[in-house]
């Protein structure tokens, strides 16, 4: 292929690539368009003000909560050495593993008011006892700063140690003591880090469909669901998504803009690793008390507890219709994760051939659907499906009269997929393009020479190079499936039920027990892969 007709073929992939990201947004914005009919004016007077209100105290409390408790955790183990330290470095991040609607499930059903917590401090202190609901705003805050703080963690504890031991000598040279030092150096260099992580938590706080359903809080995406499901109106689900994408948007952009500037930390050597200050005593006692209070209370007792209700429920519901939900998915995962890792193959070789940069803009564009919530991607892709359903069923009748058959494209699994390739073909890239950046173009040139081009040079040059890579976007995405709620409720076929939909059935109907099954089936899928990430991203000595 000539130069120009590689670059145009490249060009055009990624044109389609950005397709699934670009149309949702337009689509859920465009819907403003439309007049607006009483459905609407309902949700602008009774639902609005409360899920905007909900949405905005939910994500600021989640951003400073876990902000706080990641960057302390972070300069813990980052800085000091305790008891237990080797294994807090990587156990911290385990409840990555756990999804928040699974542990939104296990504190639901442990600390309600008919749960065993409550029901045994009734009985020892009186039936007047009140606790704090923990199906409320404030539960749900809980929860996901639970789940979410190994974000900030994970990042912020890099840019201490890789902040290196200069700053912190020269800090101390000039008469700062260690924790001034870290107030007026570490924090500021860590900061870019720490912005990252924060928004990461803000964009999984905005998409969360689970935990706030699980606990009664009314927020923009359990607005879409009930518009689209309970008062069947699309345009409604259309208009409050098009509000949801836009604040998700704003968001991103408010972040890049803090960041922008201040990635200086990473550019300047640190010249060593950071020295780490050994605690004795009871400093000691109280570092590896507050790292086991917090894997403990967002891993280890709510795995605990699943797996005593699992053992409770398994002789009842552990039966064939179980094992399908178990076989579709796996399927589900394992198929959604080749669609996005073939995808993002396909993406960053094209933006390796053609490096133009409105090419790369758009490739940019292309992996942003991770910022967009799964709700607005699912109304968002659902309504211009079901408009080309119409149109090509209208060309088929028009066609074939009678004899025509009946499409159904919305009502299988293709708006799921089309959904999966937007939001998670960032996760897929990732490591897709950090591998191909280790292919030194020489390589490219030295197989021209050699005549192989085109596909046959990324079959036999550098596909097998990329077989590290291509398994570790697989297994990223895989497990991102596997705990994926909203976009396969939302577009799933009829009765096709998964163990992510099981979990949202069941603790619909509170029941907990039941709900622990499958929960304990998506948690053992996600834990191998967190952990070989745990130990590589943070070094562990």
């Amino acid at each position: 292929m000539s130069p120009g007709g590689s670059r145009l073929a490249a060009a055009l992939v990624v044109s389609l690539l950005a397709l699934p990201a670009l149309l949702p947004l337009a689509t859920a914005l465009g819907s403003w368009a439309a007049p607006t009919g009483a459905i609407w004016q309902h949700q602008l007077e009774h639902v609005l003000p409360r899920v905007t209100a909900n949405t905005v105290l939910l994500l600021f409390a989640v951003a400073t909560a876990t902000a706080a408790l990641g960057t302390a955790l972070a300069w813990l183990v980052a800085g000091h050495d305790f008891p237990g330290r080797g294994f807090f470095a990587w156990a911290l991040l385990l409840p990555l593993a756990m999804p928040g609607y699974v542990l939104a499930v296990v504190y639901a059903g442990a600390l309600d008011y008919s749960g065993p917590l409550q029901t045994a401090l009734r009985a020892a202190f009186g039936p007047g006892l009140d606790l704090p609901s923990i199906r409320s705003l404030g539960g749900a805050v809980l929860v996901l700063t639970l789940c979410l703080y190994p974000y900030v963690y994970m990042l912020a504890r890099v840019a201490f140690e890789t902040t290196g031991a200069r700053t912190l000598e020269a800090a101390q040279s000039l008469g700062l003591g260690r924790g001034a030092a870290f107030r007026r150096l570490l924090l500021p260099l860590a900061r870019p880090a720490i912005a990252a992580g924060v928004g990461l938590v803000a964009m999984e706080t905005l998409a969360d469909f689970g935990v706030v359903a699980a606990l009664n809080v009314d927020t923009y995406t359990t607005a879409i669901y009930r518009a689209w499901y309970g008062l069947y109106s699309i345009g409604a689900a259309l208009q409050m998504a098009g509000l949801l994408a836009a604040l998700a948007l704003a968001g991103l952009w408010i972040e890049r803009r803090l960041r922008r500037g201040r990635d200086f930390a990473a550019s300047r050597p640190g010249g060593g690793l950071l020295p780490r200050v050994r605690l004795r005593g009871v400093r000691a006692a109280l570092a590896t008390g507050a790292a086991t209070a917090v894997l403990a209370v967002a891993f280890a007792l709510p795995m605990a507890q699943l797996l005593a209700w699992a053992a409770r429920s398994a002789a009842t519901d552990l039966d064939a219709r179980y094992w399908a939900f178990v076989g579709r998915s796996l399927a589900l995962a394992g198929s959604g994760a080749a669609v996005v890792v073939g995808a993002a193959l396909l993406l960053g070789y094209a933006l390796r051939r053609d490096g133009r940069r409105w090419v790369h803009t758009l490739g940019r564009t292309a992996t942003a659907g991770y910022a967009i919530p799964g709700t607005v991607l699912a109304v968002g892709l659902f309504a211009p499906i079901a408009a080309v359903n119409g149109w090509l069923q209208q060309a088929m009748d028009h066609w074939f009269g009678a004899a025509a058959p009946a499409l159904f494209l919305h009502g299988t699994l293709l708006t799921m997929f089309v959904a999966y390739l937007a939001r998670f073909l960032a996760v897929g890239s990732g490591p897709v393009e950090s591998g191909l950046a280790g292919i030194h173009r020489h390589l490219d040139e030295a197989s021209a020479i050699l005549g192989v081009r085109g596909f046959a040079r990324l079959r036999r040059v550098h596909f097998p190079l990329l077989r590290g890579s291509l398994l570790a976007a697989a297994v990223l995405v895989f497990v991102d499936l596997m705990k994926e709620l909203p976009i396969t409720l939302m577009t799933r076929p009829f009765g096709f039920e998964t163990l992510a939909v099981r979990v949202f059935e069941m603790a619909a109907e509170g029941e907990w027990t039941r709900a622990a099954l499958p929960s304990v089936m998506i948690v053992a899928a996600g834990i191998v892969p967190v952990v070989l990430l745990a130990r590589r991203v943070t070094h562990v000595a």
